[in-house]
């Protein structure tokens, strides 16, 4: 007990000035060493509590974040803005599957151990995007903080006793310089532009010290299991309304095909006209066998069983209002996840422009690709 609060007294005081919460902070200082009654885990709630709100429905949403740059040309606020596709299909969808994606989220992946494992003694390390907090603590002679943009599970971490807090990748509330390593394990694929992506890696960057290490990992087009992305949606154009708005990557181009009635007269005088039809068709399917190629853009299935989903009324008004669906065979409630899954290069191209940061090592792992930077400046 003596070396937990050794430990949590270096934490604190040490980096204290480096978070954006001092006023938060020196309560923990207080709670801890003087009136001996309160426990993190309970500063931990209070800190959460602050940071989330319930909607109308009973369902959790996030208050506005807020920003740690001190320059407000890094920035743009059509970067920070959430499109609609990530609130529906990545915001909503976690905070109602939090308690069941959660009950399968305990393996740690090797190569992000061994990357955690092998940092200095007394290293603080912040997780963007740490979901239920597997990896918070897994190296017990380094320092750890959490913060995932799911209120949900947040609270879960926070239950568990870690140091999390509601935020956005693309907006980290941490001063730079904040730690000595940072690591986002399968979330920038969430994010629904190529800006709102870069900016997240800018983030990570930002926020650890000079020679501080960042670990990134993402889903890769390239599948192990070619079968799984069968099961995954391609976003076609009927989803394209979901990304018309701020910060949507594009928005619906008019048709290139122009459809004309041809009379009755014209189409039985010759075989062109069939001709024109087949030709038309054959472009269509090049097009979208192409698109197919190239695809990166989908939903993919979340199956909530329905006894999980009867725990919460968020399940009830996915469905009423079109978020999910049900699957009877199954005995779930689908919810669809929003994904851009990465190509290779794609990772290390986004890095490339950040002037401070230089690739020390990518590879591809368990579908996944992969890169650690280190900040240079």
């Amino acid at each position: 007990m003596v070396h937990i609060a050794l430990k949590a007294s270096r934490f604190l005081y040490q980096h204290s000035e480096a978070l954006d919460f001092p006023i938060a902070i020196s309560g923990c200082v207080t709670c801890v060493f003087h009136s001996g009654i309160s426990s993190m885990k309970e500063i931990n709630s209070k800190m959460v509590s602050n940071l989330c709100t319930l909607a109308p429905n009973g369902e959790p949403c996030i208050t506005d974040s807020f920003s740690a740059s001190e320059d407000p040309d890094t920035s743009s606020m059509s970067v920070k803005s959430t499109p609609e596709i990530e609130k529906k299909f990545v915001h909503h969808v976690y905070d109602a599957i939090a308690p069941h994606f959660s009950s399968t989220r305990f393996a740690k992946w090797p190569k992000v151990a061994t990357f955690l494992s092998s940092l200095p003694s007394g290293s603080l390390v912040l997780d963007a995007g740490c979901g239920n907090g597997k990896y918070l603590g897994l190296n017990h002679d380094c320092f750890f903080t959490g913060c995932d943009i799911s209120p949900s599970l947040i609270k879960i971490c926070s239950d568990r006793g870690h140091e999390v807090l509601v935020a956005d990748a693309v907006n980290l509330p941490y001063r730079t310089g904040f730690g000595d390593a940072a690591i986002s394990i399968a979330v920038l694929h969430h994010l629904s532009t190529e800006n709102r992506r870069r900016k997240a890696i800018e983030e990570l960057v930002r926020v650890v010290k000079k020679g501080g290490l960042v670990l990134i990992t993402v889903w890769a087009v390239e599948q192990e299991d070619g079968s799984l992305i069968t099961k995954w949606t391609p976003l076609k154009e009927k989803y394209v309304e979901e990304w018309i708005g701020p910060g949507g990557p594009f928005t619906r181009a008019p048709s290139s095909l122009s459809l004309e009635s041809i009379s009755e007269s014209e189409e039985s005088s010759s075989g062109e006209h069939m001709k024109v039809c087949n030709d038309s068709k054959l472009s269509r399917d090049l097009k979208e066998e192409k698109n197919m190629k190239n695809q990166q853009e989908y939903f993919v299935p979340w199956h909530l069983p329905y006894h999980r989903a009867e725990v919460s009324g968020a399940s009830a008004h996915a469905l009423a209002t079109g978020l999910a669906t049900k699957d009877d065979k199954k005995g779930a409630v689908v919810y669809n996840r929003y994904y851009h899954v990465f190509s290779e290069g794609e990772l290390e191209s986004l890095a490339t422009g950040i002037n401070n940061a230089r690739v020390v090592d990518q590879f591809f792992d368990k579908s996944n690709w992969c890169m650690i930077l280190e900040k240079m400046s």
